[in-house]
């Protein structure tokens, strides 16, 4: 339902930049969450924006790194990674889920539509 692109291999202090598009339909009534899972672990929510984009979430791990925004004209939601460290290495997954508030960390359980995911891989 939702499609993702920009994924890569990029070196320690260099920048993504990461999209999620819906093309089935229109997410201006939804919240989009950004997760990663890391090899061996769970999933984990990083950041999320509100329908109209007055409203964002930043984990501690990001918090001054990456920018989530949107365009909501082009059904896509974008994250701009910068200065990645190798610990930022995992699979991404956007999600989208109507009506839920972006004022804490995004739980997998709560979002019912998933992007395919995209490898993010940041090595020297």
């Amino acid at each position: 339902q939702l499609v993702q692109s920009g994924g890569g291999l990029v070196k320690p202090g260099g920048s993504l930049r990461l999209a999620c598009h819906s093309p089935g339909f229109s997410t201006d009534y939804y919240s989009v969450a950004w997760f990663r899972q890391a090899p061996g672990k769970e999933r984990e929510g990083f950041s999320c924006i509100s329908p109209t984009g007055d409203n964002t979430y930043y984990g501690d791990s990001v918090k001054g790194r990456f920018t989530i925004s949107r365009d909501n004209a082009k059904n896509a939601v974008y994250l701009q990674m910068n200065d990645l460290k190798a610990g930022d290495t995992g699979v991404y997954y956007c999600a989208a889920e109507g009506y839920y508030t972006c004022y804490s960390r995004p739980l997998p359980g709560n979002f019912g539509s998933w992007g395919q995911g995209i490898q993010v891989t940041v090595s020297s």
